[in-house]
């Protein structure tokens, strides 16, 4: 679900993506809109819980496990900024495009680079999303990403353990 405006080709060949690594169908819903004036006036970033709420208020509950992307930077109580976060037992994960992308370092803008760092985020919240827990191997999209440079370490799929993990959640939510 594209919070406001994000990119309608970007959101297709994602979903392709998705549907790939979760083995499920995947459908683009149509633009949430949150304003501005959700966003704390002084972090100017918008609120994990707020995102989440506002998500679920539009979606039935057997709609699935809910995914949002947004280009508003994202925090939560505990942390300064995130990438994202996914949550079982609500069904809904939610990824900021904000620090994915290339210029946020001061680099040029580079849509291979914010499409793959997306989806390593996307795949890692899903997972949180479908009850998995980080993982310790580096390489893994269930690694926590800390920083850019770990999100652009890791491989946009699970590691062999998480994938047997994810595999067993799957059948369990079936």
């Amino acid at each position: 679900m594209p919070i406001n405006t994000i990119d309608a080709v970007f959101l297709d060949r994602f979903a392709l993506c998705l549907e790939e690594r979760f083995l499920a169908s995947v459908q683009v819903e149509r633009s949430l809109v949150v304003p501005r004036s959700a966003l704390n006036a002084t972090r100017q970033q918008l609120f994990l819980a707020t995102l989440t709420s506002k998500v679920l208020r539009a979606f039935p509950e057997d709609a699935g496990i809910l995914l949002a992307i947004t280009d508003y930077d994202l925090y939560k109580t505990s942390h300064r900024f995130i990438f994202g976060a996914g949550d079982d037992a609500q069904g809904v994960a939610a990824v900021s495009l904000h620090r994915l992308r290339s210029e946020f370092y001061g680099e040029e803008p580079d849509a291979n680079v914010l499409f793959q760092r997306t989806l390593k985020e996307a795949v890692h919240e899903l997972g949180h999303a479908y009850g998995l827990k980080h993982c310790y191997n580096a390489r893994c999209a269930m690694y926590n990403s800390n920083s850019i440079f770990e999100t652009d370490n890791k491989m946009p799929h699970f590691c062999e353990v998480c994938d047997r993990r994810i595999a067993r959640a799957r059948n369990e939510r079936s």
